[in-house]
């Protein structure tokens, strides 16, 4: 023991291993650290760049004169109303002016005559006269200029009503569009009008042709399809309806109720300019390509048909079995950026969004402001079949949920445009229709995603879902001609809605599913939720447009559009599509028995 105390301990020679492993600590902590201050740069740049291009943006100006300033000068024509149907007088309305000047040989003015010539809508008889003149001609506008259709060009289909306002800006954003000079553009009708008319025979960047659908409620006011005065009223009870002896007294709908024409109408449009476009107009005899569906109130990207067009191609290995390219997404989001102009501050408004709150467009496919009433009504009877009570459009907030929902915000950056709106509420019961207008005046947001606009866009693949794909869809003549076999499925489905009647098809009789390959980054824009299911005063037109042209700009200047290829995703696990119950007001025989009619090939 001894000698180990007295023995001294000689250091070993320095080799470098501590030093060395040192060094190395330093290095790595010295890397990581700039590595996190490159990230935070690069983070704040991102946010600098959103705030300034987006937020910046979001304090926009609605009115008519900004509105038309993002409107190339070409195009203003098109936003410009004619006198022809514009009136305070309402006794008649002035389509024209002539000021008749007399001059003699010296230049002097010897009189001087106004004639004022008064503008008279055509009479039923001569809407029908002129509705058959039309779609016997079959005319095709501007086919001299840009030559006859191709075999594989593009077809799209616009449903109109009579909302004039909406289809200007539709037309104002098909002609900003790529290869619009190579499509066919054919509008159909369910309302005549003059306005409507002019309007369309002015486009001049494409092939144009109007088709009007001729068994409307215009034209038959006082006969099926429309309101015949012995007709049941809807709420009456059959037992009461088989005494009076009125016309459908044998044929309620699953609830209940009797037929409503101003619903029906718009099944049987669908149904009829679907098979007049593949089955009965001469120019589309030998199409093989695509037939585009649009409506009155859609919005479309300028890439849209290149985007449509590189959806094509890319199926053979993406999606082989999918027979539908669908460009209009409803997108879901749970934490979005909010600025509030009044204070210039920025926000996180957090809404957690249930799987039907979508961007853009009613599951219902609603048309008109009297539609949501009914679609609560007609599904009072089967709650589980009804949407969500708290249903989310484009841009809408689930009123003062934000409130509710801080607590999960996240922190994540989605480039938003605000505006004033209220949302909607479709419960079981008539009264919740009304239930928008509680609330005072509220913010909704339009979403540009960066990771849904890319050079790479996402596409996913998924079985067709009424509630998700019925807008900017398109599919061709194979298509067709197996939902047309399936025409009996369609037509004595208990449901006025085309679209859940399609899904129905597809259910029930198709023997290849519709298979759908969904853009994940819009192209198509639903612009007209307002003054449908929105109740507040300040609800306008131009909020919605103008946002969707902020959208688009935003987009346009990050160079998100026109991307250079298709990216498959993976969709989250869906639920099996259960069989739905109808919504109903589609029981009376007579509508069966029409739509049927209308799916037989005539050419």
């Amino acid at each position: 023991m001894s000698k180990m105390r007295g023995r001294i301990l000689i250091p070993l020679p320095n080799t470098g291993a501590m030093g060395r492993k040192r060094n190395n600590f330093y290095m790595r902590s010295v890397f990581l650290l700039a590595l996190c201050i490159f990230g935070l740069l690069q983070y704040h740049n991102f946010n600098y760049y959103s705030r300034d291009n987006v937020l910046g943006d979001a304090v926009t100006n609605d009115s008519d004169d900004a509105i038309l300033a993002m409107v190339p000068a070409t195009l203003h024509k098109y936003l410009t109303p004619h006198s022809r149907n514009h009136t305070t007088s309402g006794a008649g309305v002035l389509s024209a002016a002539a000021l008749l000047v007399n001059t003699s040989s010296t230049g002097a003015a010897t009189a001087t005559t106004i004639s004022f010539d008064v503008y008279h809508p055509p009479n039923i008889t001569e809407i029908k006269r002129q509705i058959a003149r039309y779609n016997d001609m079959q005319a095709v506008l501007n086919e001299d200029v840009f030559g006859p259709l191709q075999n594989d060009s593009v077809i799209i289909v616009v449903q109109v009503h009579t909302r004039i306002t909406y289809l200007r800006h539709l037309i104002v954003s098909l002609a900003q569009a790529r290869d619009i000079s190579k499509v066919l553009l054919v509008f159909s009708h369910d309302y005549y009008d003059d306005d409507i008319n002019d309007l369309v025979q002015q486009i001049d960047f494409c092939k144009v042709m109007q088709i009007f659908y001729p068994y409307s409620i215009q034209t038959h006011p006082n006969e099926y399809p429309g309101v015949d005065p012995n007709d049941c009223p809807r709420n009456i009870k059959k037992e009461q309806a088989l005494i009076t002896n009125c016309n459908n007294a044998m044929y309620p709908d699953l609830y209940g109720h009797y037929r409503e024409a101003k619903f029906t109408q718009t099944k049987h449009h669908w149904i009829w300019k679907a098979n007049r476009v593949f089955n009965e107009l001469e120019v589309t005899r030998y199409h093989t390509g695509l037939v585009l569906f649009l409506e009155e109130d859609h919005y479309v990207a300028e890439d849209f048909l290149y985007l449509l067009a590189m959806m094509q191609q890319r199926t053979k290995d993406l999606c082989p079995q999918c027979n539908v390219l669908s460009l209009g997404t409803y997108l879901k989001t749970f934490n979005y950026y909010t600025y509030h102009s009044k204070t210039n501050k920025k926000s996180y408004a957090s809404s957690l969004i249930s799987t039907n709150s979508l961007l853009g467009y009613n599951r219902n496919n609603n048309r008109n402001s009297v539609q949501l009433a009914v679609s609560s009504s007609y599904s009072s009877s089967s709650s589980a079949q009804s949407p969500p009570s708290s249903k989310v459009y484009v841009g809408d907030t689930a009123d003062n949920q934000r409130a509710s929902d801080s607590s999960n915000k996240r922190g994540n950056l989605i480039n938003t445009v605000t505006a004033t709106a209220a949302t909607s509420d479709t419960n079981n019961n008539e009264q919740s229709s009304h239930s928008s207008s509680k609330n005072g005046a509220q913010t909704w947001n339009y979403h540009v995603l960066p990771s849904l606009y890319s050079v790479y866009q996402k596409v996913e693949v998924m079985p067709w879902v009424s509630s998700k794909h019925n807008m900017g869809f398109a599919f061709n003549r194979t298509t067709w001609s197996n939902i047309r076999k399936c025409a009996r499925h369609f037509c004595t489905y208990d449901d006025y809605n085309w679209d859940w009647s399609l899904q129905h098809v597809s259910q029930q009789c198709l023997r290849r599913k519709l298979h759908a390959m969904i853009v994940k980054g819009p192209r198509v824009f639903h612009i007209g939720e307002c003054g449908v299911h929105h109740k507040n005063k300040n609800c306008e037109s131009n909020q919605v447009i103008s946002k969707v042209q902020h959208v688009l700009r935003i987009a346009r200047n990050s160079h998100q559009l026109f991307p250079r290829s298709l990216t498959l995703t993976v969709p989250s696990l869906m639920k099996k599509s259960k069989l739905r119950k109808g919504n109903g007001g589609w029981g009376d025989l007579r509508d069966h028995e029409l739509c049927l009619n209308m799916t037989l090939p005539t050419r």
